[in-house]
């Protein structure tokens, strides 16, 4: 540890009482690993929609003004009365951010399982990543190839990992086919991939014609785009051809998880002979585990009669119930198909200082289709 800095430039979040938040960059203290932990120099990390909710939360972006703090950039955003009882339990503590990344151990505890992972490229997974060295567990990063990208292997977690949850999880509930929206993000375009190798017939849908073309070019077969005056009965055909009776919703707000539950009743009484005012006996079920949008989640049960479900869906919880030779394979799928099925495209990379500039803040909260940040603490 003599050849590294004392201190370790960590990005940082905080909600205060007045109704504002800050984001700032802060040196700490250097860690020192324990026994079973490795000291790693953070290479990459990706800004996920999920880093998003922790980094600006219940803010209002558009208000963001910059200035410095102790000679570091500072973004200040207001907060309005909604996003502060959102954020109660979270005033006063300043929070680091940043969910998953990939860099080099520079450092090792003396367990021999830390020490087998000196001078090695490995993924992290563990919170915290937006900092220039991160200390974590050896269950907690995955070693990858030698040669490996640093950016290839910044998502290795989040979005591979999900998107592999989402099969695993149709299985363990005995469906046999999924619908997914948000479909052209990242994250869909792998699941496109995971569902064309394991013959998963997959309903996308997107909300642009643009976005229809970025996933035909992939080779999805049905797409749907919820923009179209004939949405809903694009999408109870397209789940009657592939028989989906589970979704997973990326928006979370609005009235799509309600849409899907509805063309999946639709779908199910066109194979039915005789009526009943419960509705069909086919189950649905609609996970919501993102927030693209914040606005209330809205439907009227009278349109999916009554076997149904909604519910959220988290991946820390499932890899906990999934037990460890499920997660064990699917990490191991993902390190064997990262430069293809699970490769991210980024469309910036920027530094720990430029994350913190107004206008680049600004857009990579936006969270448009097509664009995706890449951190890059040293440069």
């Amino acid at each position: 540890m003599t050849d590294l800095p004392e201190t370790n430039l960590t990005m940082l979040t905080l909600v205060k009482p007045e109704g504002q938040l800050e984001v700032s960059l802060e040196p700490r203290p250097m860690p020192v690993p324990k026994p079973h932990e490795v000291l790693v120099k953070v290479l990459a990390a990706p800004i996920n929609p999920s880093d998003l909710g922790l980094l600006f939360g219940g803010a209002d972006v558009s208000t963001a003004r910059a200035s410095t703090k102790d000679g570091q950039p500072l973004i200040t955003a207001d907060v309005p009365p909604a996003g502060m009882r959102a954020m109660g339990g979270r005033i006063g503590d300043a929070l680091a951010i940043g969910n998953e990344g990939c860099g080099t151990v520079v450092a090792a505890g003396d367990s021999p399982e830390a020490q087998a992972l000196l001078g090695k490229t490995v993924a992290l997974l563990g919170g915290e990543m937006y900092a220039e060295y991160r200390c974590l567990p050896v269950q907690m990063v995955m070693a990858l190839p030698d040669g490996t990208d640093a950016a290839d292997g910044a998502s290795c977690f989040v979005n591979p990992l999900t998107s592999l949850a989402f099969t695993e999880t149709m299985r363990m509930e005995n469906h046999s086919a999924i619908v997914h929206t948000a479909a052209a993000s990242n994250l869909g375009q792998m699941l496109v991939k995971i569902c064309a190798k394991d013959g998963i017939p997959l309903v996308n849908i997107v909300r642009s014609d643009a976005q229809v073309e970025i996933l035909k070019g992939i080779g999805a077969k049905y797409i749907v785009n919820s923009g179209a005056d004939d949405f809903m009965d694009r999408l109870v055909d397209a789940i009657a051809e592939t028989g989906a009776t589970i979704g997973f919703d990326a928006t979370g707000g609005g009235k799509l998880a309600g849409q899907i539950l509805t063309a999946m009743e639709a779908a199910a009484v066109r194979k039915t002979t005789t009526y009943s005012r419960y509705g069909s006996d086919t189950f649905k079920q609609v996970y919501i585990y993102g927030a693209l949008d914040l606005s209330p989640t809205t439907f009227s049960a009278r349109s999916f009669g009554l076997t149904w479900a909604l519910g959220g869906f988290l991946l820390t919880p499932f890899m906990a119930k999934a037990g460890a030779d499920v997660v064990g394979r699917m990490r191991k799928r993902v390190v064997d198909e990262l430069t293809t099925t699970f490769k991210s495209h980024y469309s910036h990379e920027v530094s720990l200082a430029d994350a913190l500039d107004v206008d680049t803040a600004q857009a990579y909260n936006a969270k448009r289709t097509g664009e995706k940040y890449l951190i890059k603490p040293h440069g």
